[in-house]
């Protein structure tokens, strides 16, 4: 806008020298003219034709100096016009590098900026979750009010899935709780991951059966124990890292598995009924009563260890099952104490029995046991396949006494091998607890 403003400007500029230079060589002329005349008059008088001849002359010689005046005027006023139509050429030029300077500019722009962070599996996994920021626990409403009804409670370490979320409440599912939570007590995507690494355990789960579990991260070290697919240990974050190992806790112990054959996860947990959390402050209640009833009233041998023997069976009331249930029941205790005699397997029901009544635990038999991390032929294949193949009838036997009441253990819902040193009742080489 501003070249073609100069141009303009030039081009008028060039008009009016013009203009002024035809009226000046007008004006001269007739000036001459009539000089002339005047002279020739005189010139006539005084030396006739002569006079008028030199006056003509005389005329020529100054029509011709302001011709060559206006050609020198033409000649600059062209000059202008090409030098201006020359710097709007060169700007214009200016112009195009300029754009040419942006367009690489904006290239070199385009090829240094970093790609966006790419977010491992689990990370992405995290992205529709939260978790609870408390010290303790937050409640779950069943509506975005702070005055409605209270559904649930997510403890300090619980994860739920983000179903909608609002600006102040954001609805959640977790567990058998659905309901809504308020937004500035939780974390959200990344940063429920982060809290999550930070305040969670990290679980190792064995993948392979026959796994050796090492006193230090070697493959010639002490083996403490050997393992099977399904098992679980808590990682001890604490403990040196070292390549290709991982740090286990075993009986308050750190040893080492290799890292070929777990998978790590966080052990995050899920939100809890109201219901299920009376449940669960009944059966601690009751547990304590027995456990209260059993010391005053046990006719068992005490050992130095804490361990006793089993001399006496607990009837207790029968739990009702389907034919499935039993036959399923039966197949695990043929997989935990096969060949070690009905009681030992009459035990090992009866702690599967304890568990359903107890409130803490899953309320069927196939929940009991097919939970996860707690019964390694559940989750190595080995019970499948005892299923696949039958049942003995002994174990049918145990799994029938169990299930009518009969409990050799006194109340125990968990067990391990006698070996170990656990206080508890001894039956065959388990100990109850």
């Amino acid at each position: 806008m501003q070249i073609s403003k100069k141009v303009i400007e030039s081009a008028t500029v060039l008009v009016l020298a013009l203009a002024m230079v035809i009226t000046a060589v007008t004006s001269n002329g007739v000036y001459a003219v009539e000089n002339t005349q005047t002279a020739s008059d005189t010139q006539l008088e005084e030396n006739g034709i002569a006079g008028f001849a030199v006056a003509m002359n005389e005329y020529e010689l100054e029509s011709a100096d302001y011709l060559d005046s206006l050609i020198s005027v033409e000649r600059e006023a062209t000059n202008m016009v090409a030098a201006s139509a020359e710097d709007v050429s060169i700007e214009a030029q200016d112009a195009d590098l300029s754009e040419e300077q942006t367009d690489v500019e904006a290239d070199d722009d385009a090829e240094t900026a970093e790609p966006e962070e790419t977010l491992t599996a689990e990370e992405q996994d995290w992205q529709d979750k939260l978790m609870a920021d408390v010290k303790d626990f937050l409640y779950v409403r069943t509506k975005a009010d702070a005055d409605s009804e209270i559904v649930g409670k997510l403890y300090k370490g619980d994860r739920a899935l983000v179903k909608k979320q609002g600006d102040e409440w954001t609805k959640i599912a977790s567990g058998s709780v659905k309901g809504y939570v308020k937004n500035e007590y939780c974390v959200f995507g990344q940063d429920a991951y982060t809290y999550a690494k930070k305040h969670c355990d990290t679980v190792a789960k064995v993948t392979i059966d026959g796994l050796r579990v090492r006193k230090s991260p070697a493959e010639d070290a002490g083996v403490v124990k050997t393992v099977v697919a399904g098992d679980e240990f808590k990682v001890n974050k604490k403990a040196n890292k070292t390549d290709g190992w991982v740090a286990v806790k075993v009986d308050g112990d750190t040893c080492y598995v290799s890292a070929d054959y777990v998978t790590l996860s966080l052990d995050t947990g899920k939100a809890v009924t109201i219901e299920e959390e009376i449940a669960a402050q009944k059966a601690e209640e009751e547990q304590k009563a027995a456990e209260a009833q059993k010391a005053a009233t046990s006719n068992s041998s005490s050992s130095s260890n804490g361990q006793t023997t089993s001399t006496s069976t607990t009837q207790n009331s029968s739990l009702a099952a389907s034919a499935d249930e039993e036959t399923l029941l039966a197949a695990l205790v043929q997989c935990e104490a096969g060949g070690q005699g009905v009681q030992c397997m009459t035990a090992v029901g009866a702690v599967v029995v304890n568990r359903v009544r107890s409130g803490s635990y899953p309320n069927s038999i196939y929940n009991v046991i097919y939970q996860r991390g707690q019964f390694g032929p559940a989750s190595s294949g080995r019970l499948e396949s005892r299923l696949a193949s039958g049942v003995s009838s002994s174990a049918r036997q145990a799994a029938r006494a169990a299930l009518s009441g009969s409990d050799p253990t006194g109340g125990a819902k968990s067990f391990k091998l006698a070996s170990s040193g656990h206080a508890g009742v001894v039956i065959g080489p388990i100990v109850f607890y």
